[in-house]
């Protein structure tokens, strides 16, 4: 499921409340202490996404386990923040397997050009023979 899927705004509170095993009145206060934002419609009607109804769950499965609403606060945090870190690391890591790319094609372009002969004298065919025994600078 695609990022842009999973925050669509899909289900009425109602639909949201069964889905989750919860009281709509629940997801009503979890709203108003901002542990989640629905959207509305045009008629003002809270609807809620996928990602929505996954972060609810987590919220009732930690509420399950007897840690209280300031406690899922500072865990959903956490885990926001460490999504973000992650995606970083991802962006990075694409960075650096590009900067190696680029490296590597520049390494191959100097060893190209060492063996190229600069008077322009030098057999093509002992240019080629360089090229493929992976000759050193």
């Amino acid at each position: 499921m695609t990022e842009e899927s999973r925050n669509k705004p899909l289900y009425m509170i109602s639909v949201a409340a069964e889905l989750t095993g919860m009281h709509p009145q629940t997801l009503r206060v979890y709203e108003s202490k901002g542990l989640v934002n629905p959207k509305r419609s045009g008629g003002n009607t809270r609807l809620y996404s996928q990602a929505d109804i996954e972060r609810l769950e987590l919220i009732n499965q930690l509420t399950d386990e007897g840690i209280n609403l300031a406690g899922v606060v500072r865990i959903l945090d956490m885990k926001e923040r460490a999504e973000e870190r992650e995606h970083e690391a991802e962006q990075l890591r694409a960075r650096v397997r590009q900067l190696e790319d680029e490296l590597h094609e520049l390494k191959m372009q100097k060893k190209i050009t060492a063996l190229a002969p600069r008077d322009g004298s030098a057999d093509p065919e002992k240019v080629l023979r360089g090229l493929l025994s992976g000759g050193d600078l």
